[in-house]
């Protein structure tokens, strides 16, 4: 239905090259972006605007969408035309502009894959990592061509909420030093007395010669993910995560020192109807997984209203200890005792030996023209993470019963997950 997409292809805004003229993050500028018509076939657009039509209130793209897998390659393969700083954020991230106009955020590599989060690191001063990002987009859809039948079911296996992230090896001269008009960006570089080309940027963390992004002498290493929508087309609403940590060295959060806290959040809207819990359950998992303890917001397409998914954005955060598992971000499952059937019978599936989750993730972390991704020892780690998840539902389903943890989110008449709950 049409309430269900983004954008009605036949009655949006035309599309035109100049949308490629923003120069800002897509949540922060309003510049006009442009939308097709039906008077051109789409097999013409190119690929980020294929994305983002095919964008609809269940996920960020479908299960077979060929351009996604094109949309990738052009993240890596695409001439960058031009390059400006992010405004806003803690860390350095670039805005790359492509030949076909296409925009995507790049994040450079600032640990290598070895390193883990030093102890004494506060989760909201942790480096953010392009590798983590890349990982976070593989989990998010992971094993898509899997699926079980039972009783004539057919059970989906992967989220789709992160947007396309591909890595990439950037010359810094070319692509970066030589194609920005950003002033402030292009006086941060210099050649290090290795004479390798190093540049700072400017942000609140992490900023500074002591702290300068060196190639060698030239090339560095980054993510690139695919832009949404600009916000002057598909407004999205911004939440506070009620797990929300306090971000104080001291204080502690109202969920950490109330375990009936979820009863609390239960009441409040949108958490006491519809799916939202629901999706937080899945995001929980989700950060789990890979460690993720900085989901401060999360955000929603605000055509959609309540009835949606929540965006995956953001997950540079994960993958910072592979020796440690941090409990407290299972603490919304531990305390709700709720999880999709979907959900389950994924993670089931995947503590299975012949779907173990470290070796199909490796498998598909393998495609990326950076791999390989993960330390290997990440890999086992969420193996062992899974097992932890898994043991949390089964107490809270010895605890409060099957059907009062597990949410039946199947449609017995349609072959698939129930888009309708």
């Amino acid at each position: 239905a049409d309430g269900d997409l983004l954008f009605n292809v036949n009655s949006d805004i035309r599309f035109n090259p100049r949308a490629a003229e923003q120069t800002e993050w897509q949540n922060e500028d309003h510049h006009e972006e442009f939308l097709p018509t039906g008077e051109t076939s789409i097999d013409s657009y190119p690929n980020w605007l294929k994305f983002h039509i095919g964008i609809n209130r269940y996920e960020l793209y479908s299960r077979h969408n060929p351009a996604i897998e094109a949309l990738l390659q052009d993240l890596v393969s695409q001439k960058i035309t031009s390059v400006a700083m992010k405004s806003g954020g803690t860390q350095l991230k670039l805005i790359m502009t492509f030949q076909n106009y296409g925009q995507a955020l790049f994040k450079p590599m600032k640990q290598t894959r070895e390193q883990e989060t030093p102890p004494d690191f506060f989760y909201f001063s942790d480096y953010e990592r392009h590798n983590a990002e890349i990982a976070a987009f593989h989990l998010d859809r992971q094993v898509e061509w899997i699926c079980i039948e039972r009783k004539g079911e057919i059970l989906i296996l992967d989220f789709r909420r992160v947007p396309p992230v591909a890595g990439r090896l950037v010359n810094m001269t070319r692509e970066i030093r030589d194609v920005t008009r950003d002033k402030k960006l292009w006086r941060t570089f210099f050649i290090s007395p290795a004479n390798n080309i190093c540049f700072y940027g400017e942000c609140s963390y992490y900023c500074s010669t002591e702290h300068a992004l060196c190639g060698k002498p030239d090339q560095i290493e980054g993510s690139l993910a695919a832009f949404l929508p600009d916000l002057s087309l598909a407004k999205r609403k911004t939440w506070r995560n009620p797990w929300r940590r306090s971000y104080h060295k001291r204080k502690k959060a109202e969920w950490e020192v109330d375990p009936d806290y979820c009863e609390e959040v239960k009441q409040t809207p949108p958490y006491d109807s519809g799916t939202r819990i629901l999706d937080i359950m899945d995001m929980t998992v989700f950060d789990f997984l890979m460690g993720n303890m900085d989901r401060h917001h999360y955000e929603t397409f605000e055509k959609f209203g309540n009835e949606t998914f929540i965006i995956h954005l953001d997950n540079g955060r994960g993958f910072g200890k592979y020796s440690h598992d941090e409990l407290s971000i299972l603490v919304p499952l531990n305390q709700c005792c709720r999880i999709r059937k979907s959900t389950y019978l994924r993670l089931q599936l995947l503590a299975k030996e012949e779907y173990k989750l470290s070796l199909l993730m490796k498998e598909s972390l393998l495609k990326d023209k950076i791999a390989p991704i993960l330390y290997q020892p990440h890999l086992e780690a969420m193996d062992r993470r899974l097992r932890i998840v898994l043991k949390a539902v089964s107490d809270c389903i010895e605890k409060d019963g099957y059907d009062n943890v597990v949410e039946n989110d199947f449609n017995a008449d349609v072959n698939t997950v129930a888009t309708e709950r």
